[in-house]
């Protein structure tokens, strides 16, 4: 549930933040902001994104929802430390883009990963007994090595995914496909080169994104002020947050989660 509301939407910008790895919670928690900033009819929205990326369908599904309100509403997008990969596709759903110069940005591509443990398991002892309906039902199994036609199997979806990113740059950025995959091939770059490769608009601060969109809503830059929409924190999240030890332990709790329930999936995620 969003907290509930006493500013003058018509007044002020919206604020909506995605940080960290994008998954299904990120999606439902982003999505359900969105439909906020519709229903109170904000004239603008300030989209801060610091995120390395995340799930393909998650990414799809909130680069929709932006698609969709682009029509009633003005949206900056601001890239903070990182904006990489699936936070670049999100991005590229906002009209404009602001990034620092310093921005860690790019990594367009797909990456997945699975775990193969043959090895250690025949060490300990350790084996399976496979009943499956088809060659390829247990594909990116952890106990054995991938075939040589699973492999060309994932390659070909993998290729299908990236196809739809590098679509997806090109229309959002209005560059041909072509330029686009001179850069799409999972490299990373500054703000200040994705300036020049037309990922971003501008160069600048979350303030200066702010000032933007105030002024595409035809609002006065000095009195339109942000209200940042988002879900309360679980007391949980509020106990971390409280101590910067107990936060940084959080982090690592739920990035461990994400690479967990994500494994085996086709991902939009820079990984240093």
């Amino acid at each position: 549930m969003i907290w509930p509301f006493k500013p003058r939407p018509s007044k002020q910008i919206a604020r909506i933040e995605i940080t960290g790895a994008i998954g299904s919670e990120t999606r439902k928690n982003v999505l359900q902001a969105l439909k906020t900033v519709k229903e109170k009819k904000f004239p603008a929205l300030l989209l801060r994104i610091d995120s390395p990326g995340g799930t393909v369908g998650d990414s799809q599904e909130i680069y929709e929802a932006l698609k969709r309100l682009r029509q009633d509403v003005k949206i900056v997008a601001s890239f903070g430390n990182i904006s990489a990969s699936g936070g670049v596709y999100i991005g590229v759903g906002a009209q404009y883009i602001v990034a620092n110069p310093g921005t860690i940005t790019g990594s367009i591509g797909v990456i997945l990963r699975g775990n193969n443990l043959e090895v250690l398991l025949a060490k300990i002892g350790v084996s399976f007994k496979v009943i499956k309906s088809g060659p390829y039902k247990d594909i990116l199994s952890f106990d054995r090595e991938l075939t040589t036609e699973e492999q060309t199997i994932l390659q070909e979806m993998i290729d299908v995914s990236y196809q739809q990113f590098v679509s997806t740059v090109a229309q959002g950025r209005n560059l041909e496909i072509e330029k686009v995959k001179s850069f799409a091939d999972g490299r990373i770059f500054t703000g200040q080169q994705a300036l020049e490769l037309g990922v971003v608009d501008r160069l600048g601060t979350e303030e200066d994104a702010r000032l933007w969109a105030a002024e595409l809503a035809g609002l006065n830059p000095d009195k339109a002020q942000c209200y940042t929409i988002e879900e309360p924190k679980s007391v949980w999240n509020r106990f971390f947050s409280r101590n910067k030890t107990k936060s940084k332990i959080g982090s690592a709790i739920d990035w461990l989660e994400f690479e967990l329930a994500t494994n085996g999936q086709p991902l939009w995620l820079y990984r240093p």
